[in-house]
């Protein structure tokens, strides 16, 4: 391995959930519900072990042994891949734009207040 992409590139947000304004702004509990589960996750994985990680989600990775699941975990952690929460900072948005121009990705930037909403993650940390 010659670099971590996950100590060298700052938090990218690899996982992002989107809807349309009208089903947000017709379905809010939907949305918050989610994000709440989503939250709660986050919160199981800051404060539990990687061992422990790896034996909850040894079930979805069947193929993986344990010890190997421990040792991913681990790194992860070593290099703070997980954020505490799920608000997606203006300084992500803009590196996953970053990411996405120099792939020949992204055509035209996006504005982060048009297009991120983190009201809902905010509440989830509440």
């Amino acid at each position: 391995m010659v670099a971590s992409l996950g100590e060298d590139s700052g938090y990218v947000p690899y996982t992002a959930f989107s809807a349309k304004q009208s089903y947000i702004e017709a379905n809010p509990e939907v949305i918050q519900s989610f994000t709440n589960a989503l939250q709660k996750g986050m919160n199981y994985v800051a404060s539990h072990t990687p061992e422990e990680i790896a034996k909850v989600i040894q079930p979805q990775f069947e193929e993986t042994d344990l010890e190997t699941l421990t040792t991913i975990i681990t790194r992860y952690y070593e290099q703070d891949t997980w954020k505490e929460d799920l608000i997606f900072e203006e300084e992500s948005f803009t590196l996953l734009q970053n990411i996405l121009e120099e792939a020949g990705e992204l055509p035209k930037r996006v504005p982060y207040q048009d297009l991120v909403t983190t009201q809902f993650a905010e509440n989830a940390v509440k």
